[in-house]
């Protein structure tokens, strides 16, 4: 077994000491529960490259993305998804395994409309999970409070929280993520979209209020954290949201642009310390899709930014985990851009995952002819691939030990 490892592991070197970049970098495993970038010599690392170099183009380019399930069917207008008239999935068509098979998705996401009741939701996960044709992250927004597509629910049986603002207590932070992430769990997901990391300063917002912690960015930031440990505790990987803050603007990304005034020296003094305090120990941070002037020069949203995402998020603050976009779907983007132009600008903008892409199809087209034609290195494509690929073998998605 040893000596079938170490002959794996050197025709790993040759093949990919091309597209690596600093092994220091990529091992910075830090306070991470699930480590970002995996050494070539550790398991999960190693099961991500192997099962990366079987993929196909079109493989890789799927991992990418995360995807509503309606995503994939013919009956569902990308106007109707910008609408928020979208109808739900809640049992998986087997017409639809083909097209699965034919742009395979890194993820899907579930909203309310996809879940009816312990047993159905724990069937279409599984029929979910058994058309892909590559293990898939299970996604899912569960914050609590208003905010909970399980929560919300009657016919679960799962604790309720009335906000994330009535919660002060550090130890009830942690309970509450262990609580929440264990029922995620249970029910197969390994990604929740939580906790929001926003500071909820503008009594105006008409989007985060509740859903944020409080106000005081350092008491904000001390019980992100405990949720985050008590939702990798639970064993689910948390993601911190809206980078960089979202929690003094007024207007809402889903309807339109929103501009956030402040410099960088402003967003490091309130909006960026809870996420500082949590960097090194988040799996995912999602990027919103708010336009800072004073802080970039490009003029575009967060979300598709070269600026924000790798010069600020990458290089300044060092960030290793896996970088996810708000919903592509919302008016911030759609308002300006196609899906193939939203998705090919969020890629090289630095993102790894691509959220709900309002035309999926579109959006994984633009990418393959991208990559096919070269815009999108091969190193670039990979080094994503590989962050994905890694947290899911760290989830338990793929196999630990190399076949």
């Amino acid at each position: 077994m040893m000596s079938r490892l170490i002959s794996l592991l050197l025709a790993l070197l040759l093949s990919t000491g091309a597209m690596l970049s600093d092994p220091a970098s990529e091992s910075r495993e830090a306070g991470f529960l699930f480590p970002p970038y995996e050494t070539l010599l550790s398991a999960p690392g190693l099961q991500a490259r192997c099962l990366m170099r079987e993929m196909t183009l079109e493989e890789q380019i799927g991992q990418l993305f995360l995807i509503r399930p309606e995503s994939l069917s013919e009956d569902l207008t990308p106007a109707m998804v910008h609408h928020g008239t979208f109808f739900g999935l809640t049992q998986w068509d087997p017409a639809l395994t083909g097209r699965m098979t034919q742009r395979p998705p890194g993820g899907v996401i579930l909203f309310g409309k996809n879940i009816i009741d312990p047993d159905q939701l724990t069937l279409l996960l599984d029929q979910l999970s058994a058309a892909a044709p590559y293990p898939l992250f299970l996604a899912i927004d569960e914050e609590g409070g208003r905010v909970a597509r399980i929560g919300n629910n009657p016919h679960f049986s799962v604790p309720r929280y009335e906000s994330m603002e009535t919660i002060t207590r550090p130890e009830d932070a942690f309970l509450a993520g262990t609580a929440i992430g264990s029922y995620l769990k249970d029910y197969g997901f390994q990604i929740n979209f939580a906790p929001v990391a926003d500071v909820n300063t503008n009594p105006d917002n008409v989007i985060i209020g509740d859903r944020a912690f409080g106000d005081d960015p350092q008491q904000v930031a001390l019980l992100v954290r405990e949720m985050v440990r008590g939702y990798e505790a639970a064993g689910i990987l948390p993601c911190l949201k809206h980078f960089p803050g979202h929690g003094d603007t007024h207007d809402d990304t889903h309807h339109g642009a929103v501009v956030l005034e402040k410099s960088w020296e402003e967003l490091l003094d309130c909006e960026l310390i809870p996420f500082l305090a949590s960097l090194e120990d988040t799996p995912l941070i999602m990027v919103s899709h708010i336009t800072l002037p004073n802080v970039t020069t490009d003029g575009l949203p967060a979300s598709l930014s070269y600026q924000l995402i790798t010069e600020k998020l990458r290089h300044e603050l060092g960030y290793q985990g896996l970088i996810v976009t708000d919903s592509l779907a919302m008016g911030a983007v759609t308002d300006h851009y196609d899906s193939g132009q939203a998705a090919l600008m969020a890629f090289q903008a630095g993102a790894d995952l691509l959220l709900m892409p309002e035309d999926y199809a579109l959006a994984f087209d633009s990418l393959l002819q991208a990559a096919e034609e070269g815009v999108i290195s091969r190193e670039r494509l990979e080094k994503s691939v590989l962050r994905v690929l890694t947290w899911k073998a760290r989830a338990g998605l793929i196999g630990t030990n190399p076949s």
